[in-house]
């Protein structure tokens, strides 16, 4: 079996991920969806000779002794790709994932325009959140890439691996890997606000060590951008004080309140023409009232609301970007109703029953 063959098809039919398993044939997950494009199986020793192909003598290693790694590769004239080589029944297995050799940008990605004033912050934490594979890396990517296109700064991001690659434009970029640039992810933290950051990319925040790095840099004057594994804006608040024990927690309230940005969420959904996915989103903005909810938690409760009637702060939730995007013909009924909110709320709103804030996000 050729690789290569195999991830130029990937990427022509404008595939997400790769799977390769032994006693399957390969399978390719398009707009969402899982497609076998082979009807011959990968043998076992198929798959560890890709494995030990693609993967140094040091990753090697750590494969050996971890049972599984996650790495990237890049292929001259196609693309990058991010791999996850790891054991199922005592086989090898690979994933891969399709990185675009450039970041697009906020508008290509069909991302809301408030993204843009968010990347214009000087200070201040911006979380974006969704399950894995909804677009958070993405994101991120298009709005360092609008930094760097817009402003004089110093990015420093860490990653594990790195996915997308960036050229210094107005700002100068140093990307950091964990295993061959620096020794681990908390290690790097611990270092990087000597390094002389405005911007700060953690490609993921993990545990409560990784979230008081986040929240002292943006205490302190730089501009961090992170994402989390939760569904919207009201699970990350929850989520990022559960990381704290109970005496602890107003006390993170408090600096949430002072350094939160914003949070973006997101979903992928399949488009009705069939071209790809389109974003749905949800995007909190931390105004007067979220900060007020924020500090206080019987209000926290009333964020959703406040997302709802927010229109005029560019905010919005899940379900307002869904309807619109029913309403302008780009997704399905059936794509929109299995991933709104709340179902009946969603079907009276379509018979016209709408709030003025869902007629003001429409326009």
């Amino acid at each position: 079996m050729e690789l290569k063959a195999l991830l130029e098809k990937m990427v022509k039919d404008g595939a997400s991920d790769l799977h390769l398993k032994a006693g399957t044939p390969p399978v390719l997950r398009i707009n969402g969806k899982l497609i076998v494009i082979k009807d011959e199986p990968v043998s076992p020793e198929e798959l560890r000779k890709i494995a030990v192909k693609i993967m140094s003598k040091d990753q090697q290693h750590e494969f050996s002794v971890r049972k599984e790694i996650d790495f990237a590769i890049g292929v001259a004239g196609l693309s990058r790709f991010r791999v996850n080589v790891y054991l199922q029944r005592g086989s090898v297995a690979i994933a891969m994932r399709t990185i675009p050799i450039s970041a697009q940008n906020i508008d290509e990605l069909n991302l809301p325009p408030a993204l843009k004033d968010l990347a214009n912050k000087v200070r201040g934490l911006i979380l974006c959140t969704g399950t894995t594979g909804s677009g958070k890396s993405t994101t991120l990517a298009s709005m360092i890439e609008y930094i760097n296109e817009n402003s004089a700064k110093h990015i420093i991001t860490v990653e594990d691996p790195i996915e997308y690659l960036f050229r210094d434009k107005k700002s100068i970029i140093s990307q950091r890997e964990v295993g061959n640039d620096t020794e681990s992810y908390a290690n790097a933290l611990k270092y990087v606000l000597r390094q002389d950051p405005d911007v700060i990319l953690m490609g993921e925040i993990r545990d409560a060590q990784t979230m008081d790095v986040a929240i002292k840099a943006a205490d302190t004057g730089h501009l961090v951008l992170s994402t989390l594994h939760t569904l919207n804006a009201s699970e990350t608040i929850n989520r990022i004080i559960s990381f704290y024990p109970p005496h602890q927690q107003q006390h993170i309230r408090v600096l949430l309140a002072t350094t939160l940005n914003g949070v973006i969420s997101l979903r992928l959904l399949p488009r009705i023409d069939g071209k790809g996915r389109m974003p749905a989103t949800e995007v909190m903005i931390n105004t007067a009232t979220i900060k007020e909810y924020l500090l206080d938690p019987v209000k926290t409760l009333l964020i959703p609301t406040a997302i709802e009637e927010g229109s005029q702060y560019q905010m919005h939730t899940f379900d307002q970007s869904i309807m619109k995007l029913y309403k302008d013909g780009i997704i399905s009924f059936d794509d929109a109703a299995q991933s709104v909110t709340n179902i009946d709320e969603f079907k009276l709103k379509l018979r016209g029953i709408e709030s003025s804030s869902d007629e003001m996000f429409g326009d």
